[in-house]
């Protein structure tokens, strides 16, 4: 069914909002996936903090325009879904890998973070990066350890000036009456 002009002027503004607020986008060829495969794929983005659209490429490239999704303009050919990371940069990149494992219908055609546009490939990069939570226990082990590293050196300096007592006193323990 097609859209008229103010169906496809709102699409418009409510992917611009997105894209202005994004992390990443993935965008990828989905033709042959099933609607149950769709819905299923939906409700783990919602899950994860995705928004995910099927919209036409002409409405999308007009989303972007003064975001820094705009380098993908020119890119946006064929049949799309469009996956912005709106919590987490990673989160697009993981729902597209997860759902392209069990579909091979569904393919990653582009990536785009920071203004860059990748190729497809870099979903995998994409995918890899800790999440939200991942990222803020390993902040918590990199502020940690100069606390741990200055508890065991103030241990071993009490160890050894302790220990070093105990080696200057037991010769005098040791000496005949």
């Amino acid at each position: 069914m097609a859209l008229n002009l103010s169906q496809k002027q709102e699409v418009v503004a409510e992917l611009a909002e997105v894209a202005a607020k994004a992390h990443s986008l993935v965008a990828a060829e989905y033709a042959g996936t099933t609607v149950e495969q769709m819905t299923a794929m939906r409700k783990k983005a919602r899950e994860s903090g995705v928004f995910l659209k099927v919209v036409k490429n002409t409405l999308a490239s007009r989303a972007v325009v003064g975001t820094e999704f705009e380098v993908v303009k020119d890119a946006l050919t064929g049949p799309l879904l469009y996956a912005f990371s709106t919590e987490e940069p990673g989160a697009a990149g993981r729902l597209i890998k997860e759902f392209a494992k069990g579909n091979d219908k569904l393919k990653a055609r582009l990536v785009a973070v920071e203004g860059k546009l990748h190729p497809a490939s870099h979903v995998e990069v994409l995918a890899s990066l800790p999440t939200r939570e991942q990222a803020l226990a390993m902040l918590a082990r990199v502020l940690a350890e100069p606390a741990t590293m200055f508890a065991r050196v103030v241990k071993a300096v009490a160890d050894q000036q302790g220990g070093g007592d105990v080696a200057a006193e037991a010769p005098a323990e040791a000496e005949p009456a």
